[in-house]
């Protein structure tokens, strides 16, 4: 316990699901979180729900990822030690079928948000010499998956983009690292769940079943549990892990 004492935090998509999850698990070690997100009623909600037992005054960014120069300036004077990208999926399909503009929507959302955030954040990181950024992206990284073609491109780009910037970063005490959730109870998996009955014909529950005779675990995660990777990457001790791919899945991707 207490292990982010003194540390400061921006979650995004911090208001529900993996995000809110993931700063409940930092505040739990002592750091302060500033909870980002689109909807202000949403992240007042969730701003309930951070532990503050270490005396951390928790806060909250009323932003959309794909429209951040407003807060940018707020963002870069706070002096934030951890950044997580957290920013919901698009919408589900074949590839082939995804227009172009979708798939510069979603880049902006997900490529140039995070930079953005990055570029806001990472001095103040590198003056410190000390930093953990963490990406929570999906297990496509490692294997596409069906129908989510837009979902599948940008992450890898994500993925990518994250790799990249940890080595140009590692020398600075800042370790830049991805999560990547399997099927877990979250809003995005309802989501997900209601678009392929849609797509099929079948019912969700038919669904819901044959994805998890894929996961050898027979279970979907919860978010907590993809908060609990988030936050053992955040710690002082990990300061030597960057670069890297960590799938909570419950072992159903089949690559190492």
């Amino acid at each position: 316990m207490g292990a982010l004492l003194g540390r400061k935090a921006l979650v995004c998509g911090g208001s529900e699901g993996i995000g809110l999850a993931s700063a409940q698990a930092l505040a739990a070690l002592g750091a302060e979180v500033t909870l980002l997100a689109r909807r202000e009623a949403p992240l007042l909600a969730a701003l309930t729900e951070l532990p503050v037992g270490n005396g951390q005054n928790h806060q909250t960014i009323t932003a959309d990822v794909l429209a951040l120069d407003r807060v940018l300036p707020v963002i870069a004077d706070t002096g934030f030690d951890i950044l997580i990208n957290n920013s919901a999926g698009p919408a589900g399909g074949a590839l082939l079928g995804a227009s172009d503009d979708q798939l510069l929507d979603v880049f902006r959302q997900h490529v140039l948000g995070n930079q953005q955030l990055v570029r806001a954040i990472v001095p103040g990181m590198q003056s410190r010499q000390w930093g953990r950024i963490v990406n929570i992206i999906s297990t496509s990284v490692k294997e596409p998956i069906a129908m989510l073609g837009v979902s599948n491109t940008i992450r890898g780009a994500v993925a990518s983009w994250a790799k990249t910037l940890a080595g140009e970063l590692a020398a600075d005490g800042i370790t830049v690292n991805n999560v990547l959730p399997g099927y877990t109870r979250t809003q995005r998996l309802e989501q997900i769940l209601k678009e392929r009955a849609a797509a099929t014909g079948k019912s969700e529950e038919s669904i819901a079943t044959t994805m998890l005779a894929t996961v050898p675990a027979a279970r979907f995660a919860e978010a907590k549990e993809v908060a609990h990777a988030v936050a053992f990457l955040c710690q002082p001790q990990s300061g030597y892990i960057t670069g890297i791919n960590l799938p909570v899945d419950g072992g159903r991707t089949k690559s190492l």
